[in-house]
Formats: C-alpha cells, sequence, structure tokens
C-alpha cells in the first residue's frame, strides 16, 4: 500500500459569515487551495448572531448572503460551487427556497439535495451547505 500524501486544510474564517456556534469552521479548503467544504449556514446575522426574523424566503436569503460571504473570503463565487446540500424543517417551503436560491445561482446550477428534517439549529427553517471547486 501507498502512503498518501497528507491533506492540506486551511480554514476559512470572515467576519461576514457568522461566527460558528460550536466545534467547527466556516469553511475549510483542501488540497491546494482548489477544493471549498462549507459549514451548514443557518440564518444568523453575522453582526448580531442572531436568527433573521422573517418567513423562510428570507431565512433562505439570509443563508446564501452568509454561504457567498464564505466563499469570497475563499476566492471564490456561486459560480465555483458544485453541489449543495439544503435541509428543510418543513417541505413545504420547497419552492419559495428554490425561489431564492435560483436567483443566487442563475443558469449555473450545482448538484443538489434537499432534506426535510425533524428539527435545525436554533430550530431555523432552512439550512444550506456547500463544496465549491476553484
Amino acid at each position: 500500500m501507498h502512503d498518501a500524501p497528507p491533506v492540506v486544510r486551511t480554514v476559512i474564517s470572515t467576519p461576514d459569515a457568522p461566527a460558528a456556534i460550536g466545534p467547527y469552521s466556516q469553511g475549510i479548503v483542501v488540497s491546494g487551495g482548489r477544493t471549498l467544504y462549507t459549514a451548514g449556514q443557518i440564518p444568523l446575522d453575522p453582526q448580531t448572531m442572531q436568527i433573521v426574523e422573517g418567513d423562510v424566503r428570507v431565512q433562505a436569503e439570509r443563508v446564501m448572503h452568509n454561504l457567498a460571504a464564505i466563499l469570497r473570503a475563499a476566492g471564490m463565487d456561486f459560480t465555483n460551487v458544485v453541489r449543495c446540500g439544503i435541509f428543510l424543517k418543513d417541505m413545504k417551503d420547497f419552492a419559495a427556497v428554490n425561489e431564492v436560491y435560483g436567483r443566487h445561482f442563475g443558469e449555473l446550477r450545482p448538484a443538489r439535495s434537499t432534506v426535510a428534517v425533524a428539527t435545525l439549529p436554533k430550530d431555523v427553517l432552512v439550512e444550506i451547505d456547500a463544496i465549491a471547486v476553484g
């Protein structure tokens, strides 16, 4: 068996996205700065660390802004995203979240999974994570 080269990890951290609320990083870039894995983003305002008030559209918009900030901190944007995971409190919100999500991605749509879950951190309505390649 051959020895694999060590995985080089660079932590991505920006004040323009919410600080981690647990033992994780906002994002990790691996293997020479080409692939970014973001933590799941919930609708926390990075300035106040409070959940934004409003319906699922308002929450999804904040989530997308948080993801954009992490992408920027890694020198990327939504055109670099190749996969997302969307977690919804209620699958009835699927169309509303799709509308917000679609505006941010335009025609360059990444692969994606969307699932409904029993609960999300801080009882939010939506969480989204992303994988991007630079």
